[in-house]
């Protein structure tokens, strides 16, 4: 029960190492571990939250507006507090409502004169209504290569799901962590609160071993990136501009309001060094918010325009030689893995190369982030058929960013890539939380 051992050990440094914002002056980042739960394949993490502390999981997505967790069951807090209607934090929150008497038992998800917001589950694309209140928040500082003391956030606002929104989330999770674009998600309020630049990283695991873990880095330009035997990856990113979906691809918006997640400019797609001939108006984002490319983690496998699939697959097979086997969901194209030899960034395979703002610059897919393990003696091609007129043309799914260190620079507006870690002799698992300040 080696991995049971390891997160009581996490969960003890956690609430052992507890202190307030105050004695710990301007911490340089903050961290998040990130797990990655082997039944529905979401990429968990876990904060500290209310008073006293809570861990609360929660799973990790790059769209929606907040963080949102479960008011309804065990919520105790002493130091939530609504958040009023007319008030600043409300604007930020787009409220489009306010609940101006509650008819039930007082308590964090039914107060008077609450702002009103929608909560959406990303992965079942479920939204609900839920008060927007404001409790403490806990994470663990780090100067790059290890956690430090963890501080507190006192007045981080949220949103208070339902029971219902779980649905379809991993086992014991209780909500949803926002790393969107977003007035009040995470990465932006912990900027405002704790001075860091806009902006944070992250690491997201290859296995689902509860022993391993990847990392969100929350903080300053200055601070590296370092992963065991001492990597620090951020000398490894490549640029690209982020870029604004004009029309909001949330379940729930107002007209006129923008997309909060990410989007990249891919405009050819290489296999194996060569370009793929496909239609290139839909890798661009139309007027009315079609089309384009998003990094998603709330799909497991990358999601591509029938077209584009059949285009990017067809190269593929030629430039790789092997002959196809019997498919098994959710994928079209599998092989015989006995075919197929092993390399330093996984299986030997032609890379799939996303061709971004110029050729110089592309994020390379190879075999570790291109192929999936389904049973002793097959891989398939870990991408799926997003059928035709999807609205986003390309979604870049959570296999394809496993072991690449991914840093949203929202000052900049640009995302950096390092490609798969693998090259480097380390993973995103790799982090040293086992360290001590």
């Amino acid at each position: 029960m080696a991995w049971f051992s390891r997160l009581i050990l996490f969960t003890t440094f956690l609430l052992l190492c507890s202190i307030s914002i105050s004695a710990v002056q301007k911490p340089k980042a903050l961290i998040l571990p990130v797990s990655k739960d082997a039944t529905t394949l979401q990429y968990v993490t876990q904060v500290q939250q209310r008073t006293p502390h809570v861990l609360v999981k929660l799973i990790v997505d790059l769209g929606g507006t907040f963080l949102w967790v479960d008011c309804n069951n065990g919520y105790i807090s002493s130091s939530y507090k609504p958040v009023h209607c007319g008030t600043p934090h409300c604007a930020l929150a787009r409220s489009g409502a306010c609940a101006e008497t509650c008819m039930a038992p007082a308590g964090p998800s039914c107060s008077n004169n609450t702002c009103v917001v929608n909560v959406e589950n990303t992965i079942i694309h479920l939204s609900t209504f839920g008060n927007v209140i404001q409790d403490f928040l806990a994470l663990p500082s780090t100067d790059g290569s290890k956690p430090g003391p963890i501080v507190t956030a006192p007045l981080f606002s949220f949103a208070c799901g339902s029971e219902v929104g779980l649905e379809g989330l991993a086992t014991g999770a209780k909500g949803m962590a926002s790393l969107s674009r977003a007035k009040l998600a995470l990465p932006n309020q912990l900027a405002d609160i704790f001075k860091f630049d806009h902006k944070f990283a992250m690491c997201l695991p290859s296995s689902t071993s509860a022993s391993s873990q990847g990392v969100i880095f929350f903080g300053s330009r200055r601070t590296p990136y370092v992963f065991q035997p001492g990597v620090d990856a951020s000398k490894s990113l490549i640029y690209t501009p982020l870029l604004i979906n004009p029309v909001s691809t949330a379940g729930s918006f107002f007209q006129g309001e923008k997309s909060y997640e990410y989007f990249i400019g891919v405009t050819s797609i290489k296999v194996n060094g060569k370009a793929v001939p496909l239609n290139s108006t839909l890798l661009s984002i139309s007027k009315d918010g079609n089309g384009g490319t998003k990094v998603s983690t709330a799909h497991p496998y990358t999601v591509i325009e029938s077209s584009i699939f059949q285009a990017v697959v067809g190269a593929f097979i030629r430039e790789s030689g092997l002959t196809p086997v019997k498919p098994l969901a959710p994928f079209k194209h599998c092989f015989d893995s006995s075919k197929i030899g092993s390399t330093r960034v996984g299986p030997g395979v032609p890379s799939i190369d996303f061709v971004l703002q110029n050729e110089s610059v592309a994020w390379k897919i190879f075999g570790a982030n291109s192929m999936v393990k389904v049973a002793e003696k097959v891989l398939c091609l870990g991408f799926v058929d997003g059928g035709v007129e999807p609205r986003t043309s390309i979604v870049i799914g959570g296999h394809q960013l496993e072991d690449n260190l991914i840093e949203f620079d929202l000052a900049r507006s640009r995302l950096g890539f390092s490609s798969s870690l693998l090259f480097r002799q380390t993973t995103c698992s790799n982090f040293n939380f086992e360290a001590r300040a």
